[in-house]
């Protein structure tokens, strides 16, 4: 991994407002990585307002792009926290979440929650390590 041992991985993202969110992407410490939270934005920053199954898609294909371009991969993460809006929404989420991780499933918490960002109806955040990294 080509990030410090320990520190901030990446640039704040930045806000619709043309300010910086006061985050960083992910931090690395000698053998962990946690990223923040991920929305279900698209690659042009807009929300994806769709399915349950379309958001879930789209904050898991966000979790992957950091952390290939981190030399990690989905195999790496070792726990997961899930907040999602709507209880109904479950059933969704689970397949989309079961599909990415295949066979071999990280620790897992969901919750019910609001989300700060209105239209959003899951956000991810996961903990990766850093085992497989050379």
């Amino acid at each position: 991994m080509t990030s410090p041992k320990f520190g901030p991985v990446g640039s704040p993202p930045a806000l619709p407002s043309g300010g910086v969110a006061p985050l960083s992407p992910a931090f690395a410490t000698d053998d962990l990585v946690f990223l923040s939270g991920q929305l279900p934005f698209k690659s042009d920053g807009t929300l994806d307002t769709g399915s349950i199954e379309s958001q879930t898609q789209q904050c898991l294909d966000n979790i992957e792009a950091i952390l290939k371009s981190n030399g990690l991969s989905r195999t790496d993460i070792v726990k997961a926290t899930v907040w999602l809006t709507d209880v109904s929404d479950f059933a969704g989420f689970n397949s989309v979440y079961a599909a990415f991780f295949g066979d071999t499933f990280p620790a897992r918490s969901t919750v019910r929650s609001d989300l700060m960002l209105p239209g959003a109806r899951v956000e991810i955040e996961v903990i990766v390590s850093k085992r497989n990294i050379a």
